[in-house]
């Protein structure tokens, strides 16, 4: 009996060097899947933090461009509002130009428009104001004319039109014609007197 007894417990003892082999084995296996469980979730962590981060940056350039954008769109817009306000008073001055300012100013813009038609009979027109001035001036006028051009030029005063001011030159039939008036040469010269205005107001 001693005999089957001794089997009996070294049976035993195998069974449980077994089962302590088999726990320990599946305790590694247990503690490997939580380590590789922690990885990923460290790993899944780490990921979502950068695309946070990449997002949040993303965001926060978004805003310093449109808030660029917006500063640089008011910075125009109250540009082009002086800019008006500054060819709004230049058009108010000019329509109100004192006699010895706008006078040479009358003969200059006729001589530059007879000088572009080359003709030597031509119609001025232009409002009520300066066809009076004109005629009551027309000899003096007539005289300058030809200084500035170097020779006579037959000058009719044709019907008012209406301008704030300078002149219209036509041809006798009226075909061809230059446009010197004050709004026609502000229109004109517009992107460099924007320009100069920008440069006086802004630097």
């Amino acid at each position: 009996m001693e005999g089957a007894e001794l089997i009996i417990q070294e049976i035993n003892r195998e069974a449980e060097r077994k089962i302590q082999y088999i726990l320990s084995e599946a305790r590694e296996e247990a503690e490997k899947i939580k380590a590789e469980a922690r990885k990923r979730a460290e790993a899944k962590a780490e990921w979502i933090l950068r695309k946070a981060r990449t997002q949040a940056e993303i965001e926060k350039q978004r805003i310093i461009a449109n808030a660029r954008l917006e500063v640089r769109k008011k910075r125009l817009q109250i540009q082009e509002e002086l800019i008006r306000e500054v060819i709004k008073a230049l058009r108010e001055r000019l329509s109100e130009l004192p006699e010895e300012e706008y006078f040479p100013m009358l003969v200059d813009l006729a001589a530059s428009a007879v000088k572009e038609l080359g003709a030597e009979s031509v119609v001025v027109r232009s409002n009520e104001r300066t066809l009076k001035l004109l005629s009551e001036r027309l000899d003096e006028f007539r005289k300058e004319l030809a200084e500035k051009l170097d020779g006579e030029v037959e000058i009719s005063l044709g019907e008012p039109i209406n301008t704030i001011g300078g002149l219209v030159v036509e041809t006798l039939d009226g075909s061809v014609r230059v446009d010197n008036t004050f709004e026609a040469r502000i229109e004109r010269f517009e992107g460099e007197l924007r320009a100069e205005i920008a440069k006086a107001l802004f630097g």
